[in-house]
């Protein structure tokens, strides 16, 4: 899902955010690419081309997303805010949420949010909020507890969105927002081109899906749910996440939206990929458009002699359809359906992580916390102070290279024998195998840290969990 709806998101012609016609069907005397010719189309076996069955697939999608669509509170929002402003900011707000994290666990994260920043000027006010408390500094003083209003005001954005993954999303969620607010007088982008052009962070999905919820724009959109919904309609076997079939895809969605209704048929054709065309044993029997469906059609009747066949359609070369080399396999049925290229496996990362711990003026334990860069993986998060570690480096070696990376960093002696083993944690992310080797320090007596290296701070456990930390730091302590 995370690969598909990326390719979807790369998937924009240069051109502009609107509707195209088909390769091979654009302007008259118009030739790609300095005049070479046009790729033939696909076959119609690949195609939405009869008017009727679009009818009929648009009523069918949209009379069961009428009756079983999911309540969800970014819906209601869309459905009941009479402003346009703050209708694309609601939906805008989930879309970005949604990318790479399920439905289930963003909807907590959205109330939260919508109820500290319910406008784009809240959100934009935030930004500044935490520019004036100091971000990028050490904000409590040494021998301080860090429990102080501009500790709590320090990073919000981040420590809200912290569980959600991928960080950067809430940054640029937050950097549009101040765009809006100071260059475009606080109005939203009407269209979905002007939405993708002049917002960082809205690629083509997002841009879509915004326009045609929230303006009622007739675009299409194109996520991991639609294109497993549509390879399946229409058999495509080829990689679903080659630009090729992405452009595609888009050309098909945008023939197939509803041009009285695109956001709920947008939102029908999601819905529909997420609780019925499932990935794995899709519920094809409450399907409400599988009587449009080919690969259906192909499970049931199979391959018949007299007809070209709707998953290889006899056409040498179609870019469409599944390579030879991968023929279809009767027992996946329509699961054929959508391919794609083989998953990279995520490379393996060590990195040692030191919990230093000291007693705070209240007698409670602290622990010291470092603020990660502003870009790159994590960006801008907090974390215990750590070190990547060379491939193949024995335990000793780690402990040296750690101890020296601290007395660096802190500028007094570091033993590597005062550091305690505590034991490992494993991490998966989206491309990175990360396993973090724990050890601890305890402190006696205050330490000074240089505020020319990083940001640091020094929390109690109840701070820590409530700052802009990782999921994969919170299993540290």
């Amino acid at each position: 899902m995370n690969r598909l709806r990326a390719a979807a998101a790369r998937g924009l012609r240069r051109s502009s955010g609107r509707a195209v016609p088909p390769a091979g069907q654009g302007r008259k005397g118009a030739s790609p690419r300095g005049g070479a010719p046009a790729p033939a189309p696909p076959p119609a076996q690949h195609l939405f081309s009869d008017p009727a069955e679009i009818e009929a697939l648009r009523g069918s999608l949209l009379a069961w997303y009428g009756k079983c669509k999911r309540d969800l509170p970014w819906r209601t929002l869309a459905a009941t805010e009479p402003d346009a402003d703050r209708r694309a900011y609601a939906v805008w707000v989930s879309e970005i949420m949604l990318q790479q994290t399920q439905v289930a666990t963003v909807i907590d994260y959205y109330n939260r949010w919508m109820q500290k920043w319910p406008t784009l000027q809240a959100l934009a006010q935030a930004s500044l909020e935490v520019s004036v408390a100091g971000a990028g500094s050490s904000p409590c003083s040494p021998g301080s507890s860090s429990n102080t209003r501009l500790c709590l005001l320090e990073q919000e954005v981040n420590e809200l969105w912290a569980g959600l993954g991928y960080y950067s999303r809430g940054k640029r969620l937050q950097e549009a927002a101040r765009k809006v607010v100071s260059e475009l007088a606080g109005q939203m982008p009407r269209t979905a081109e002007d939405l993708q052009k002049l917002l960082p962070g809205v690629g083509r999905y997002t841009a879509g899906a915004i326009a045609s919820i929230s303006y009622g724009q007739a675009t299409g959109v194109v996520d991991g749910n639609v294109i497993r919904v549509l390879c399946r309609l229409r058999c495509i076997g080829a990689d679903s996440s080659s630009p090729a079939v992405i452009d595609r895809l888009w050309d098909m969605a945008n023939a197939l939206v509803d041009r009285s209704h695109p956001g709920d048929f947008n939102q029908a054709l999601m819905e529909l990929g997420a609780t019925v065309c499932v990935p794995k044993a899709p519920l094809c029997g409450e399907c409400p458009v599988k009587q449009h469906c080919q690969a259906r059609r192909r499970k049931l009747f199979g391959k018949p002699t007299p007809v070209p066949d709707v998953e290889d359609c006899d056409v040498g070369g179609c870019p469409l359809c599944p390579p030879a080399t991968e023929p279809w396999d009767s027992s996946l049925g329509v699961t054929n359906f959508p391919r794609k290229a083989a998953k990279k496996q995520p490379r393996a990362v060590r990195t040692a992580t030191c919990v230093l711990e000291r007693r705070g003026c209240h007698g409670a334990l602290e622990y010291l916390i470092v603020q990660r860069p502003s870009s790159g993986l994590l960006a801008g998060l907090w974390e215990f102070p750590s070190l990547p570690l060379a491939e193949g480096l024995q335990e000793e070696k780690q402990k040296e290279a750690l101890a020296d990376h601290l007395q660096a960093w802190t500028g007094w002696p570091v033993a590597a024998k005062g550091l305690q083993f505590i034991g490992e944690v494993i991490h998966i992310f989206s491309h990175i195998h990360q396993t973090y080797v724990v050890y601890s320090l305890p402190l006696d007596g205050d330490v000074t840290l240089d505020p020319a290296l990083s940001p640091s701070r020094w929390v109690t456990e109840e701070e820590f969990h409530a700052s802009a930390v990782s999921t994969a730091m919170k299993k540290v302590l």
